[in-house]
C-alpha cells in the first residue's frame, strides 16, 4: 500500500494532462505489435515506426495494437500523437498506480484500464501489471506495463492459428476475450495461493512458529491487494455487460455476463482466503496460547510442590533451643522422607487429576 502512495505523491503538483511515467525503474526496449485480422485469417506486423499504425481505425477489418511498456515516455507521446489520445488519458495510462475504471471518451472510444495479475514463483507473491485498452469500432489499443509472456498469449495463438470464433467478431469481442484471460489468470494466481495457504495450515497444525505468522500477514496483505484489484474489475465488467457503451454488440453481451460470473467467482474466492487467513492467524495466536498456559501450568506445579517443602525446610531452619526433634539421632533423615512422601504424594495427586501424565481425570 505505502508504495502506491508512493507513486501517487510523485505526480503532486503537476497540471492535468501532464503525462508522467509513474511505475517500476525498467530499461527494456518499448515493442509495438499490430495484429490484423477479418473473417478469413490474421497477420502480425511490427512496426518499426509507429506511424505505420496510422490505418488502425479504418475498416472492415479489426486492427490490434499492442504497446509493450510504458517507461520509455517519448514512445508512449509519439504514439498518443499517432493514435490521437487526449492527455489526461495518456496520464492515465503511464500511472500504473491507476484505480481499475471504464469511460466513455469524447471521441466515441471507451477507455478501459485494469490489473493483470501473475504468480512470481520464486518470491511466492502476486507480481501485478497495469494494462489499459481503449476500444473503437474496428480498432483495440492495448497498453502493458511491461514487456515479456503475459496472459494475452493464448489470445494471440487463438487469432493466428484460426481458432475460436474471434475471426468472425469485432474490436469489441476481441476486448472480451482479453478480458478473459486477464481474470482466467486471476483463477491460477488464487490456485497458487491456495496451495501456499493449505501448506501454512497443515505446518501451523503440527506446530506454530513465529515464521509462520509472517507469511500468514503476508498472505492477508496480498488478499488485501487483490480484493483491491479485483472488486472495481466487477464494476467495469458489470458496465459493459449492462449496455455502457454501443460499441459493445449485443452478440458479446452474453460473453461478458459470462465473464462478469468470473469476477464473481473470483471475489468470493478472496474473500474466502481473507476469512480463512484470518481464522489461521487466530489459531496461531491460539497455539501460541496454549503452550504459555502449558508452560505456565508447569511451573506452577512446580511450585506447588514446593511449598510444603518450603515450609519443613523453614520449620526446622529455626534456630530454637528447645526443639525435640533438633536432638534426635534420625531425625535429619526422617525430615528427608517426610519431604519426600510429600513430594510422591503431590506428583500422584496430580497425576490422578490429569494434570500430568495421563490421569483418569
Amino acid at each position: 500500500m505505502l508504495e502506491y502512495l508512493r507513486r501517487r505523491s510523485r505526480t503532486v503538483g503537476r497540471a492535468p494532462g501532464s503525462p508522467l511515467y509513474v511505475g517500476e525503474e525498467r530499461h527494456e526496449p518499448v515493442t509495438v505489435e499490430m495484429i490484423t485480422y477479418d473473417s478469413e485469417g490474421a497477420r502480425v506486423d511490427r512496426p518499426e515506426r509507429l506511424q505505420e499504425c496510422a490505418c488502425f481505425d479504418e475498416g472492415p477489418q479489426v486492427r490490434w495494437v499492442n504497446v509493450d511498456g510504458l517507461h520509455d515516455m517519448e514512445v508512449v507521446n509519439r504514439a498518443a500523437e499517432v493514435f490521437r489520445l487526449h492527455s489526461l488519458v495518456v496520464e492515465d495510462i503511464v500511472h500504473t498506480g491507476q484505480r481499475p475504471k471504464m469511460e466513455e471518451l469524447g471521441d466515441g472510444t471507451v477507455f478501459v484500464v485494469l490489473k493483470m495479475l501473475t504468480w512470481d514463483e520464486k518470491a511466492r507473491a502476486v507480481k501485478d501489471e497495469q494494462v489499459s485498452f481503449i476500444l473503437g469500432r474496428h480498432f483495440l489499443l492495448t497498453f502493458q506495463e511491461r514487456p515479456g509472456g503475459d496472459a494475452f498469449d493464448e489470445v494471440r495463438r487463438r487469432l493466428l492459428s484460426k481458432k475460436g470464433r474471434i475471426l468472425n467478431y469485432g474490436a469489441d469481442y476481441l476486448m472480451y476475450a482479453l478480458l478473459d484471460a486477464v481474470v482466467d489468470q486471476y483463477f491460477l494466481v488464487l490456485e497458487r495461493m491456495g496451495e501456499d495457504i493449505e501448506e501454512i495450515e497443515e505446518q501451523l497444525l503440527r506446530s506454530a512458529l513465529p515464521r509462520h505468522l509472517e507469511q500468514l500477514n503476508g498472505l492477508r496483505r496480498q488478499a488485501l491487494f487483490l480484493r483491491k484489484f479485483i472488486f472495481p474489475l466487477r464494476e467495469v465488467v458489470a458496465r459493459l455487460e449492462k449496455g455502457g457503451t454501443e460499441l459493445v454488440k449485443d452478440s458479446t453481451v452474453f460473453f461478458l455476463r459470462d465473464l462478469y460470473d468470473h469476477t464473481i467467482q473470483v471475489m468470493d474466492t478472496v474473500e474466502t482466503f481473507r476469512d480463512l487467513l484470518s481464522s489461521m492467524v487466530e489459531l496461531y495466536l491460539s497455539k501460541i496460547g496454549l503452550r504459555t498456559n502449558e508452560i505456565m501450568k508447569v511451573l506452577a506445579m512446580f511450585s506447588t510442590l514446593f511449598i510444603p517443602l518450603t515450609f519443613l525446610a523453614g520449620l526446622y531452619g529455626m534456630n530454637f533451643e528447645y526443639m525435640p526433634e533438633l536432638k534426635w539421632r534420625y531425625g535429619y533423615f526422617g525430615v528427608l522422607g517426610v519431604m519426600g512422601a510429600v513430594a510422591v504424594g503431590m506428583l500422584f495427586y496430580f497425576r490422578r487429576k490429569g494434570w500430568i501424565g495421563r490421569g483418569k481425570g
